[in-house]
């Protein structure tokens, strides 16, 4: 995971979202609670990265729910049929916010971990590609379904723009990718808002 500054602030420059309430913005208090409880871990993966390590935030419940709690005010409004997370710590995120929103969780996986017939998008790395991949019935043939794409965090992008690719690719609507981090001096951000909205809820320059 690349690294990181330590200056953060809670809104990324981007795109509003497609609903018609404005959104929801973290209270001064919660933005805070909400960074201290991410643990930087420098020279991890490698010398030089700072790793934000979101495993803290998961075992801090205060932490956790204000986060949880902020996302179900943000997206309550959003009409979403789905919330899709990306392997593997979008499924934690995303599986909690669908329960609170009462709607269904669809996992984006990497390739060759679902039983079923799948739906498969590439993308590059730096030798090579990788390829993710859905049900082909992951949104019960709704055409046109409201889905929010969730990871943890967002830095170069290539993962997050094949998973929204995958959920139109199926014939549903990404409505929008919300990440936990969202590193903005990478060109992550920039490149998946060509296909759709982002919201970053807390953003590291």
């Amino acid at each position: 995971m690349p690294g990181a500054s330590k200056r953060s602030r809670p809104w990324a420059a981007v795109p509003q979202p497609r609903c018609k309430d404005a959104p929801m913005r973290l209270s001064v208090d919660q933005k805070a609670l909400i960074e201290s409880a991410i643990r930087d871990v420098p020279d991890f993966p490698q010398p030089g990265i700072v790793f934000k390590d979101i495993t803290t935030l998961l075992n801090d419940a205060e932490a956790f729910g204000a986060l949880m709690g902020h996302l179900k005010a943000r997206y309550e409004t959003y009409g979403l049929d789905f919330v899709a997370g990306i392997d593997a710590r979008g499924f934690i995120f995303g599986a909690a916010l669908a329960q609170m929103l009462g709607i269904g969780f669809v996992p984006v996986r990497k390739k060759n971990k679902l039983p079923y017939t799948t739906v498969s998008e590439k993308y590059s790395l730096e030798y090579g590609f990788d390829e993710v991949e859905i049900h082909i019935d992951a949104f019960k043939d709704k055409r046109g379904a409201r889905v929010l794409l969730i990871d943890d965090l967002i830095a170069t992008g290539g993962t997050a723009r094949a998973a929204a690719s995958l959920i139109d690719k199926v014939g549903a609507e990404c409505v929008e990718a919300c990440f936990i981090i969202g590193l903005e001096f990478l060109e992550g951000i920039g490149k998946l808002t060509e296909i759709t909205p982002v919201y970053t809820v807390i953003g590291v320059d």
